[in-house]
């Protein structure tokens, strides 16, 4: 017997193994599911359970089945939440900036593929290496135009005076207290990087197409036609029934100003965003105040990682349908522990929206379980939660090959000796 054979196959084996396990982990392989496929019920006292019982602050969760409401969910810590309580949004703003983007193209106000500069006389990109002209407004929607930023936006007590848009453009205020340049720092096209900078300048860009303020436009063109009375950009403790700010300890955290109404300064209530979340789903017949050719373009895909398609026009996609579509939405994350999801699957028009204040992540975890229920895929988000799911395929397969190892020496000395 040659154990230098026997050693190289067994290394082979697990190699090829492990290769194995990797890729299926991104296909779901390894990961179980909250509830069966279509075990509405179950999966709705999964996701309610799981905010009872991890998140000490406010939430809202509510579950869309074929176009209609079919489940809704609200816990609090102190606080009366209902429907109408509302939240902050966090990133999710993007989506809203982007839908408002999509209706000034519809009404022939902006072209998508035409330089910003075009639309750009309060501010402008700063000289770079690269071409300016090749940032459009698709590139910004997709977070493909070349601005390197990564720029969260910093806090503002209530008692601060904003920036003006173009002072934040000049100058932002950036969560990690770091100085942040807003301007293109790789080739236009050529990858895609998460820009809170590229949605600053889109608000800009709305203004200026519009010849209103961001938030009168989209008042007039989402908000209005949608029927979101308790939705818009003032400072969430303005509003009656809010839902505050709560850390992790379930203690009251301050609650803060944004100096960018399209990166991250949106507050909605469950009912307002399952009005936009509606509108979007053909079964729903909800009225949309965007047509059904944009909405669809929304979600096709503009920027890749790894190859993999995780963006289109203000939307992530998080997985691939059966249908050969994207569930697709929008996620949302500030400090201390203000967390959101809306996501949608447009094969059967099911949707999830969960709101919530008191814990960092568990509405983009639960937002996750949803999509693999839905699809059986693990979405883009849920990278940590992929790569935990190889360790038990990936250690079981090995341990065979070893034992498998063990077990053909044993028979070969047993063999030896019996001669």
């Amino acid at each position: 017997m040659s154990y230098l054979k026997l050693t190289i196959g067994a290394v082979v084996a697990i190699i090829a193994w492990l290769v194995f396990v990797f890729f299926g982990a991104f296909y779901g392989w390894w990961m179980f599911r909250a509830a069966p496929a279509g075990d509405t019920d179950l999966f709705f006292d999964y996701a309610s359970e799981r905010l009872q019982a991890e998140n000490p602050g406010n939430a809202a969760l509510v579950l869309i089945e074929n176009g209609r409401v079919s489940r809704d969910y609200y816990s609090s810590a102190a606080d009366a939440v209902n429907a109408n309580t509302v939240f902050s949004t966090a990133s999710m703003s993007k989506w809203f900036a982007a839908y408002a983007a999509m209706k000034l193209a519809e009404e022939g106000r902006l072209d998508l593929d035409s330089p910003v500069s075009d639309y750009l006389s309060r501010w402008n990109l700063p000289p770079s290496e690269f071409d300016n002209e090749e940032v459009t407004v698709r590139r910004l929607l997709s977070h493909t135009a070349g601005f390197a930023d990564g720029l969260g936006f910093g806090d503002y007590h209530p008692g601060e005076s904003l920036p003006s848009l173009e002072s934040s453009l000049r100058n932002p205020r950036a969560s990690s207290s770091e100085r942040v340049r807003i301007g293109v720092s790789l080739a236009p096209g050529s990858e895609w990087r998460y820009s809170g900078g590229g949605y600053l300048l889109l608000e800009l860009i709305v203004e200026e197409a519009s010849d209103r303020s961001f938030e009168q436009y989209l008042q007039q063109s989402v908000f209005g036609p949608l029927d979101m009375s308790r939705s818009g950009y003032r400072y969430i403790g303005n509003y009656d029934n809010n839902a505050g700010s709560y850390a992790t300890d379930g203690e009251r955290a301050d609650t803060f100003r944004y100096a960018s109404k399209a990166a991250t300064a949106f507050v909605t209530s469950a009912t307002d965003l399952t009005k936009f979340v509606l509108s979007q789903i053909p079964q729903s017949r909800y009225p949309s105040s965007l047509g059904a050719d944009s909405i669809a373009a929304m979600r096709e895909a503009h920027g890749q990682t790894l190859g993999i398609d995780i963006w289109g026009l203000g939307t992530i996609l998080y997985s691939p349908t059966a249908a050969g579509d994207f569930v697709f939405g929008h996620d949302g994350a500030n400090d201390p522990a203000i967390n959101t999801t809306a996501r949608i699957n447009p094969d059967n028009g099911d949707a999830v929206i969960v709101l919530l204040t008191g814990h960092p992540s568990l509405a983009s975890n639960i937002g996750s379980e949803w999509v693999l229920w839905q699809t059986g895929y693990p979405d883009v988000l849920a990278t940590d939660r992929v790569i935990a799911s190889m360790f038990l395929p990936g250690g079981i397969g090995v341990l065979i090959v070893l034992i498998l190892c063990l077990r053909a020496v044993f028979r070969h000395l047993a063999r030896r000796d019996a001669q």
